[in-house]
């Protein structure tokens, strides 16, 4: 571009995020990668991120399609959104696939990923197809001003909104949700519950069905939770809720 070579393959993305790749001892993959390659039980996934007794929505064959927006718990629909807006951008947003199904489960486990593998190859195969999405507007521009490359006319692209508190409460909450109200809010539905543990059932004998890492106790516990705030970082993500 312009004579300046702006890399941004994956050694180069990591360096410039500063998210090193963590792998476990004796594994070769991050946690994540290793995740995404696994044969899944679609059921057992949807247990994990919608609200109970919703799941994917299916194909003819029975094999799983989408997941419809309002199935999704809040804290799902938060995640989902960070990941169309800095992690894999798509066009459709009011679902998730299959795909964007697991890599929200990641996120929402907290696994190790590497994201520069993950934001390389969406960056080529946007790049190589014929398509009008913008794809990483926001990180290609900061890579060319660091490379000293710097445009001379004006570029006006809106931002996508803070995902903050506010943002939250207006596009993520679902009211549907038992697990999730706001403090001060008169029109929460959520409903509560007395303090009871649960856990994912143990697979049958002979089940194909992958294990779930044990999800954190804000996903699992049956008392409502108070969304207080969220935090967004380029080298890491995390929901704050007490």
């Amino acid at each position: 571009m312009r004579g300046h070579l702006i890399k941004f393959d994956v050694d180069a993305l990591i360096t410039f995020l500063k998210t090193p790749v963590v792998i476990e001892e004796g594994e070769s993959l991050p946690a994540y990668s290793k995740f995404a390659n696994m044969r899944l039980v679609p059921q057992e996934l949807a247990a994990r991120l919608c609200i109970p007794g919703r799941g994917f929505e299916l194909y003819a064959n029975g094999l799983p399609l989408k997941i419809l927006r309002k199935n999704l718990t809040t804290l799902v629909q938060t995640w989902s959104v960070l990941s169309f807006s800095n992690l894999a951008p798509a066009s459709h947003t009011s679902d998730i696939t299959l795909d964007r199904a697991k890599l929200i489960y990641g996120l929402v486990m907290k696994m190790d990923m590497n994201l520069g593998s993950l934001i390389s190859g969406l960056i080529s195969l946007i790049a190589q197809h014929d398509s009008s999405r913008l794809g990483f507007p926001a990180l290609i521009t900061a890579l060319c001003k660091a490379r000293g490359l710097t445009s001379d006319s004006l570029t006006f692209e809106s931002l996508s909104p803070t995902i903050n508190l506010a943002y939250i409460k207006k596009n993520c909450w679902n009211l549907d949700d038992p697990l999730v109200t706001f403090r001060g809010t008169q029109k929460s539905r959520a409903r509560r519950f007395e303090a009871t543990p649960s856990s994912a059932p143990a697979p049958a004998h002979g089940s194909t069905s992958v294990p779930f890492a044990s999800a954190p106790s804000t996903s699992t516990t049956s008392v409502p939770l108070v969304l207080t705030g969220f935090h967004a970082q380029s080298s890491a993500y995390s929901l704050s809720m007490m």
